[in-house]
């Protein structure tokens, strides 16, 4: 081969590598800002998706949010629902979407859970295995 057509090779061959190096890199750049997205929306769309603690009240049914009693109802409930399950802890009381005005949430000494659930007037209305 003659000098000049081994140059013009090595230019060639030195161009391809070149606009393949760029054509790769810019290839990257794409799947990491695809990648990228990728992992913000999923986080953005974990968080927003989070189901509420129940422990904490506030879960929906029937249209009302069921919240915690704070003050004298959060009192008259508990002590209600510990005279109806007297082995048990409450672990929460809060109104009820359920039918019943008020509900509490209890362990008892085995382990297992109840709920109890009161009328305005903190009557027991009813006593429900599990949560």
């Amino acid at each position: 081969m003659n000098t000049s057509r081994k140059m013009g090779m090595s230019a060639l061959l030195v161009a391809a590598t070149l606009t393949g190096g760029a054509l790769g890199a810019n290839f990257l750049g794409v799947a990491n800002a695809q990648t990228s997205a990728a992992s913000s929306t999923t986080t953005a769309s974990g968080s927003s998706a989070a189901a509420p603690d129940p422990s904490q009240g506030g879960h929906v049914a029937n249209g009302i949010t069921e919240t915690l009693l704070t003050g004298d109802t959060a009192t008259q409930a508990t002590a209600a629902a510990k005279a109806a399950v007297p082995d048990a802890t409450v672990d929460r009381v809060e109104n009820d979407a359920e039918g019943a005005t008020y509900e509490a949430h209890m362990t008892k000494a085995d382990g297992s859970h109840v709920t109890v659930k009161m009328n305005a007037d903190f009557s027991v209305s009813g006593i429900e295995t599990g949560r």
